[in-house]
């Protein structure tokens, strides 16, 4: 009985952190370039219970000696890069990058980042000379790919090529692209940020030069989250039922506990 309670115990923590993601990804639905997290269980270790040292005392038995007991589930959480949903929103400054993989560089906090959040804005610049920086809608520098701020007079129209190339009257320039060859090196950073676990250079490819006929970029669009609320609804029922199941074990083995404590 007491096993039985520490593996619901175990599984009952697991499951709150699966409900956390699950409220996570549908709090984001309407996030752009935000990428879900999908949650997976495991079994933990096993551990071997020799209830019948006599062997011999069985015979004709066709399974293998003792009872093998888990200790609960194990939660494992991935972020899924697939393709979310183009919005379209005839704004000129809103990208949406078509491609998988390929994420815009930005600055925060001194360190450059990486987002497909494509809702960029024009930072009027203080210096006298009416020129604007290119951020995001948090504030963050975009950067080219030089990884430089993005400065533009904003006098007239701006045109975004497929290639990731801003026409302004004042010159062209680069957004800083690149193709993130291992998913698993990113962190999430917040607020749809990204930043890269490790200095191993073949974790991320620099789209520059003949590189940028790789990009995938529409203007006046924005890549929505790639959430699908039904399967988020469904798990968090699921996780839900797995939670009271659990709770439940631990009442009837705490009830067990108090009948045999009862017995005189």
């Amino acid at each position: 009985m007491l096993r039985t309670m520490i593996n619901a115990g175990n599984t009952m923590g697991q499951l709150q952190q699966q409900l956390d993601a699950i409220g996570h990804n549908i709090s984001n639905i309407d996030t752009e370039g935000y990428k879900r997290t999908d949650t997976s269980f495991a079994e933990m270790v096993r551990q071997q219970v020799d209830n019948q040292p006599d062997k011999k005392a069985e015979t004709g038995r066709l399974t293998d000696y003792g009872i093998r007991m888990g200790a609960g589930a194990n939660l494992t959480q991935n972020i899924v890069y697939t393709q979310g949903t183009i919005k379209t929103t005839d704004r000129k400054l809103d990208i949406a990058l078509t491609k998988p993989g390929q994420f815009l560089k930005v600055e925060g906090d001194g360190k450059e980042l990486y987002t497909r959040s494509g809702a960029l804005y024009l930072s009027p610049l203080n210096d006298g000379t009416g020129n604007s920086m290119l951020v995001t809608s948090q504030g963050y520098r975009v950067l080219d790919e030089n990884s430089l701020p993005i400065i533009l007079d904003g006098s007239g129209d701006i045109k975004i090529n497929q290639d990731g190339t801003i026409v302004a009257s004042a010159g062209n320039s680069q957004l800083g692209i690149i193709q993130i060859n291992k998913p698993q090196n990113l962190l999430p950073a917040g607020e749809s940020l990204y930043s890269l676990n490790g200095n191993d250079p073949r974790s991320l490819t620099n789209l520059t030069g003949a590189g940028r006929q790789q990009i995938g970029v529409q203007q006046g669009a924005l890549e929505m989250a790639n959430v699908d609320l039904s399967k988020e609804m469904t798990d968090m029922t699921m996780a839900q039922r797995a939670y009271q199941l659990n709770a439940k074990s631990i009442t009837l083995g705490d009830q067990m506990l108090g009948l045999i404590n009862g017995i005189r």
